[in-house]
């Protein structure tokens, strides 16, 4: 394709524009203004996996955060801005996490080798298999454990989600958002429900905040 490629994307926006304003000519003003998605989605930065494309979702429907693995980091300043601003000034009804078989960031904490500055990214999901490894070895082979475990840290981020004063604030004064845990499977383009958590599904003890009225 040569350095000039990029140039593809320019030119696609230029028909996308173009066939947005056709059928509806006031497809970009109406959104210019404000934003009211009711989803946020926390999904992998695969490029093999866009949120709004596999979900059928139009600009203004869904609020973005995207990291590699599709993690929930309590230290993650980035990702805890994105849901505290999405659930306290956007009021989104729904939180996603979704993961995808076949991860890269999945693989390369199960490999063992030592991608250097990666490897405090990846402990994460290194510390779900230690908890998990009893279920992990009794599954027949590597494949099948990488896809467990791929679906494991994707129930655990949603637990980690549950675990934020945030979530939890929310839940208290208004019931939302719920919680989801998903999985995408490339091969064949579907999503899958793992996990869903409401208010009424409150984490261990230790992890709740008085979060007042």
């Amino acid at each position: 394709m040569g350095m000039d490629g990029y140039r593809r994307l320019l030119s696609y926006n230029e028909r996308w524009v173009a066939e947005r304003t056709a059928d509806r000519p006031d497809y970009f003003s109406r959104l210019k203004d404000n934003q009211d998605p009711e989803y946020v989605w926390i999904g992998c930065s695969d490029s093999r996996v866009p949120a709004e494309t596999v979900t059928g979702c139009q600009p203004g429907d869904l609020f973005v955060h995207r990291n590699v693995a599709n993690q929930v980091i309590h230290t993650d300043l980035n990702m805890l801005t994105v849901i505290f601003y999405a659930v306290q000034a956007l009021r989104v009804r729904h939180v996603i996490v979704c993961g995808h078989y076949g991860c890269g960031g999945v693989k390369a904490a199960m490999s063992g080798r030592d991608f250097g500055l990666i490897n405090r990214w990846l402990q994460n999901i290194k510390d779900c298999a230690e908890r998990h490894q009893g279920e992990l070895d009794a599954l027949p082979d590597e494949e099948a454990r990488m896809r467990r475990l791929v679906e494991l840290n994707v129930i655990e981020q949603v637990d980690h989600l549950a675990k934020t004063s945030v979530i939890q604030r929310a839940w208290k004064t208004e019931g939302r958002p719920w919680l989801h845990g998903w999985v995408y499977d490339m091969k064949t383009g579907r999503l899958k429900e793992l996990v869903t958590r409401t208010s009424t599904d409150l984490p261990h003890p230790v992890h709740r905040f008085d979060v007042g009225e």
